[in-house]
């Protein structure tokens, strides 16, 4: 689906997603946590794409993504690999993927199904997010940040969201992958689209795939 024609739905309020087959709760493997491209390196190579091959990531790549974003890094703690003010642990992560929208459930590792839609065209405006085979979306749930006060709540989040994208570039970076955040998107389709509640609030995008073999210069 073009830009155009989403910017048309939305503003009718009918841009929706497509419905699919239910399916099941998604235990991933253990990702990998030893070697790996150095770190100076993958900075070196971070970048933003916006064309993707429409293959579907492999469940170890699916995996070591998700636990880069935000998975538990310090069991002993329940530490995580991105930062949280006062631990919040404020910034859901919910996992756009054609067979369903999954929330990451960080303690378990495991994918949590949230409901039997292919939302991914509605993550945006961009065409390429209909067919990329993976969209994270960034959500803060203002429940969990009690500690904080209500006016620095949003900025929080913001930038807890943004060190969990960080996390996912580097590791992009390191496997020749390709992403991409983004902030473009109708906020009230997409939040109808997640089943939102009202005390939570979608921040940001980020689009993830394999390089698509025509941008391969």
């Amino acid at each position: 689906m073009n830009t155009l024609t989403k910017l048309a739905l939305g503003l009718m309020g009918q841009l929706k997603p497509q419905a699919v087959p239910e399916t099941d709760a998604i235990v991933l493997p253990a990702p990998r946590l030893a070697g790996g491209m150095p770190l100076m390196e993958a900075l070196q190579r971070r970048a933003s794409s916006r064309e993707f091959d429409e293959t579907a990531l492999d469940p170890a790549t699916l995996s070591e993504v998700l636990w880069a974003a935000g998975g538990v890094n310090r069991p002993d703690v329940g530490g995580r690999t991105a930062p949280s003010a006062m631990n919040s642990q404020e910034v859901e992560l919910h996992v756009a993927l054609p067979h369903g929208l999954f929330r990451y459930e960080p303690l378990t590792h495991s994918l949590q199904l949230k409901a039997a839609s292919d939302v991914r065209r509605v993550t945006g405006y961009q065409d390429f997010v209909d067919t990329a085979p993976l969209d994270l979306l960034y959500v803060a749930n203002h429940a969990q940040m009690k500690l904080v006060p209500a006016a620095q709540r949003e900025r929080y989040a913001y930038a807890a969201a943004g060190a969990m994208s960080q996390n996912v570039y580097l590791y992009c970076a390191a496997n020749t992958l390709a992403t991409v955040i983004r902030a473009w998107f109708d906020p009230r389709a997409l939040s109808q689209a997640m089943g939102l509640e009202a005390d939570q609030q979608l921040l940001l995008c980020q689009t993830v795939g394999r390089v698509k073999a025509a941008a391969v210069h």
